[in-house]
């Protein structure tokens, strides 16, 4: 509902009560999940700060920890937290499948009316997921880009050039394919089929999504250093891998009857 048109007077509320009013629009109920690898130093302040922002806007929610078959103590501190909270899940695999097939667990395992995603290391503010909420009444999907993006020379060169190919592709205009801050309608899921198990998947979702009709959107949120644990992703084999399916997936979907979103 919007211009603030709720059937109730909100005139008396602290600015603090009014400001979760607002931001709880355009949902009445939200999974998060942390896609995580060897996160045991990240991912305990991740998901309690998670609990507090989500507490806060007194919606329906639950968080889900897809632990992507860490060698260290992910899994065993991951279990941990969900025996102290009923909102909080545990998918493991029992071995690494890689990122892609973790977000992939993480979607099917969602439950709620919208689905967020951000990654376990702590590189950023889950507190800014609140804002994106409104936007949720007009798109289907709200794709973040980084401000000031906390990586190496290396890693940012690599992430340009992947998304200016990935939007030459794919005809989208998107500022940052891989920005692990992202939020979905669930039902999405329920009409696209995902094939990456790798680095490509935000690509295929973003592409997939955009032919069945969907809307996007997008914000910049800020990004940090990552406080503990060490980064993976920029293998050059696992980097040239990508580029080789980004190609084999373009192929793939303008084979496809790419159809429309049901009801436009």
């Amino acid at each position: 509902m919007q211009g603030g048109n709720t059937g109730f007077s909100t005139h008396n509320l602290s600015s603090e009560q009014q400001t979760a009013n607002d931001e709880r629009q355009g949902t009445n109920s939200i999974s998060v999940f942390f896609p995580c690898y060897n996160e045991q130093d990240n991912i305990t302040p991740t998901v309690e700060k998670a609990l507090a922002v989500l507490q806060k806007l007194n919606v329906d929610f639950e968080i889900i920890i897809v632990d992507d078959g860490s060698s260290d103590s992910t899994g065993q501190i991951a279990d941990e937290i969900a025996r102290k909270n009923s909102n909080v899940r545990v998918v493991h695999h029992q071995t690494n499948l890689g990122y892609g097939a973790a977000l992939t667990s993480g979607f099917k395992a969602a439950e709620k009316e919208l689905v967020f995603y951000t990654d376990g290391d702590g590189q950023f503010d889950i507190s800014e997921l609140p804002p994106l909420l409104p936007l949720m009444i007009q798109y289907d999907i709200v794709s973040c880009y980084r401000l000031n993006r906390q990586d190496s020379l290396i890693r940012k060169i690599n992430g340009w050039c992947w998304t200016k190919l990935t939007c030459l592709l794919f005809g989208m205009k998107v500022r940052d394919i891989d920005c692990a801050f992202k939020l979905y309608k669930r039902e999405i899921f329920d009409n696209i089929e995902l094939s990456s198990s790798g680095a490509l998947i935000d690509a295929e979702i973003l592409a997939r999504a955009l032919r069945k009709g969907y809307s996007i959107t997008q914000k910049g949120v800020h990004h940090y250093p990552r406080a503990a644990g060490v980064q993976t992703g920029a293998n050059l084999r696992v980097i040239f891998r990508a580029f080789g399916e980004l190609f084999k997936l373009y192929n793939r979907i303008r084979k496809e009857n790419t159809g429309t979103k049901s009801g436009d």
